[in-house]
């Protein structure tokens, strides 16, 4: 069991710096989503767990009617003031298992980092019969990667996290993989089990550079150490930016984003 499991309650006490640290998505992204599904004026759109709305903007922009499903109340309400001159975007505080939607209404589900949260059958399930005869469902997220090109950082990082974080949690080591293609398709064909059909997968990557205290800020943004006592996280990361700082000041952090389409 993932140490974060049980933890979604944890991102909404830190709403704004999520909003803040969290990266978007590459262009990319919601081109290859709008040449496989249309989407705009009369186009109706959900999407699942839209936290400070990283993903919410490129898919409003296309005058679709958009309603966001959230279950923090500091993310909905931020969403609200953030989004507010777009009449056609609405938000509903909830969980997306427990709301209701009317069936074969929507073009377009989406869910940017966050169905990973919802029980698989349900979630597929639920996404199934909200769609339109020919609706897609499109289920993206960013997976970081280490600091490739000084593995020697990256190392001296992992000893803290031994030192910290797996002592905190006497729980196993996280999965490092690098998301690849092969993970990429095992996750697409699990629609298949579900009843969706013209499934599809894409890759995108990009780097993002952080200072020192700007990466202790956006791992304050992760489930998992939102939840770790707060004396253990203060110590964790103040050694993090010591060892940063002691190897040049920055860290670079490789994303891959995997994007998986599904047709109904």
């Amino acid at each position: 069991m993932s140490v974060d499991n049980g933890l979604e309650w944890t991102f909404d006490t830190v709403a704004s710096k999520y909003e803040k640290m969290r990266p978007g998505y590459v262009p990319e992204v919601y081109e290859t989503i709008f040449s496989y599904v249309p989407v705009g004026p009369g186009s109706s759109v959900v999407e699942v767990g839209s936290g400070a709305g990283q993903a919410t903007a490129p898919v409003l922009r296309t005058g679709c009617t958009l309603t966001a499903v959230e279950f923090g109340e500091k993310f909905s309400e931020l969403l609200r003031e953030k989004f507010r001159e777009y009449p056609s975007f609405s938000v509903i505080n909830g969980r997306f298992e427990k709301t209701e939607f009317p069936a074969d209404s929507y073009d377009l589900v989406f869910s940017a980092s966050a169905f990973h949260w919802i029980p698989e059958k349900e979630g597929y399930e639920k996404v199934y019969g909200m769609l339109k005869k020919g609706g897609a469902f499109a289920r993206f997220a960013n997976r970081p990667y280490t600091d490739k090109g000084r593995p020697e950082l990256w190392n001296a990082i992992q000893k803290l996290y031994d030192e910290y974080y797996y002592t905190y949690y006497k729980d196993k080591k996280r999965d490092l993989r690098e998301c690849t293609e092969e993970i990429a398709k095992e996750r697409a064909m699990i629609a298949a089990q579900y009843g969706f059909t013209d499934i599809r997968y894409h890759l995108f990557h990009r780097q993002r550079n952080y200072t020192a205290k700007e990466y202790t800020e956006l791992l304050g943004t992760y489930s998992d150490h939102i939840a770790i006592g707060e004396s253990v996280r203060n110590a964790f990361f103040a050694k993090i930016e010591e060892t940063i700082n002691d190897y040049g000041g920055e860290i670079t952090i490789y994303d891959t984003i995997d994007l998986q389409l599904a047709r109904k």
